[in-house]
């Protein structure tokens, strides 16, 4: 009897034993799959929009069609605008007779503290240069001056400012037809871009040219300028695009934002293409990344600004055409998560135009068509991601 109990024991001391690995090792698997799943998570900056800023503006002032925005280095905003309200309905003082207290077109160019408030405004014809038949893309370089282009017609040149308006150079000839292959002029410029130390401007050429043109930032000279692929632009129409078919091999119209990084790349908004193609800063091509490619028309890329991070590690794209902004992993080129939606509240978007970066990582958004406005999202650091579309992110 004593040797049966000695052996039901051993078999019950096995069976524990046997137990206990078969628990160990589902722990362990479940710690494997949790290390898994953390090292697997996405982080992504997150943001909410501050739906006070910026303070009301004076005069019964508004804006039109708000088709860039810059900051310089004391974080001030800059904005470009069109003044383009409708008569009847929303500038009624400027009508002659006025037919109604309100409203009237705020000047192109506003400026604005980081608390919000309008500090100065200017902007329009002038002795010395010509004014944009439309202004379009707004960029402040490392020096603190003001760059502008102009995609209607005629807008061949390129204007140069102090910050507080004072005019100090027009680059290119007025009053040009489009060419791609032209060293005197440009095509309808969208905007002016900058490498780190400010020396070379970097020129998305634009809405009748079909090239990146890089100048030197101080003489204007035309350095050298390159299409899609770094090869030769063509000026060839494409017809519209088609997502059903190959690459196209040229940039089309309007080629939106040519964009350096600071370790020596440039990203390109190819905008109706709906891609952004990587360069070195010589034009040779690296690779590109097509977002939203069912996007016809207006296409999904029209503007970039980087995280203010050492690495720049994530671009902000703006997309006009589908009412949000990517944030985008610059390395990978993948979409990570996307913030805003169609709609007139906080945080929504119609046509979000332009995008920029302040010094504490802030993000500021102009929008185009009838949208009319800039908006301002605030940095809350990093954040796990999870929601593919954020959606209106509020507070």
């Amino acid at each position: 009897m004593s040797t049966r109990r000695t052996g039901l024991v051993g078999l019950s001391l096995v069976a524990a034993i046997a137990a206990l690995g078969i628990a160990a090792s589902a722990l362990d698997r479940q710690a494997a799959a949790a290390d898994s799943a953390s090292a697997q998570a996405v982080m992504a900056p997150r943001f909410v929009v501050d739906p006070l800023w910026p303070k009301p503006l004076p005069n019964h002032w508004v804006l039109g069609s708000a088709v860039g925005v810059g900051v310089d280095s004391r974080d001030h905003v800059f904005i470009v605008h069109r003044g383009n309200g409708e008569p009847n309905t929303e500038l009624g003082a400027a009508q002659n007779p006025p037919s109604g207290e309100c409203c009237k077109p705020a000047p192109p160019i506003l400026e604005f503290d980081p608390e919000g408030n309008l500090v100065n405004s200017w902007g329009g014809p002038g002795d010395g240069y010509s004014w944009p038949a439309s202004n379009h893309g707004i960029t402040v370089d490392p020096n603190d001056n003001i760059w502008i282009g102009g995609n209607g017609r005629g807008d061949s040149h390129i204007l140069k400012f102090s910050r507080d308006g004072k005019f100090l150079a027009q680059f290119g000839i007025p009053g040009r037809d489009p060419n791609s292959q032209a060293t005197d002029h440009f095509g309808r410029v969208a905007k002016v871009s900058f490498d780190r130390t400010g020396s070379e401007a970097y020129v998305s050429d634009g809405y009748a040219n079909k090239r990146v043109a890089v100048l030197d930032a101080t003489t204007g000279a035309l350095k050298r300028f390159w299409g899609a692929y770094g090869a030769k632009p063509d000026d060839a129409n494409l017809g519209p695009y088609d997502p059903s078919a190959p690459p196209a091999k040229q940039f089309r119209t309007p080629v939106h934002c040519a964009e350096p990084s600071n370790d020596g790349l440039v990203y390109v908004c190819d905008r109706p293409n709906d891609r952004i193609q990587v360069f070195r800063l010589d034009g040779s091509y690296l690779k590109e990344k097509v977002i939203a490619p069912l996007t016809r028309g207006d296409g999904s890329t029209w503007d970039i600004a980087f995280s203010r991070d050492a690495a720049q590690r994530f671009l902000y794209v703006a997309d006009g055409k589908n009412m949000k902004v990517y944030i985008v992993d610059r390395q990978s080129l993948e979409v990570l998560t996307s913030f805003g939606d169609g709609g007139r509240q906080p945080g929504l978007f119609f046509a979000v135009h332009s995008i920029a970066t302040d010094s504490k990582g802030n993000i500021y958004t102009t929008e185009t068509y009838e949208g009319k406005r800039v908006q301002k999202f605030l940095y809350r650091g990093m954040a796990r991601v999870t929601k593919k579309d954020q959606g209106a992110p509020w507070p």
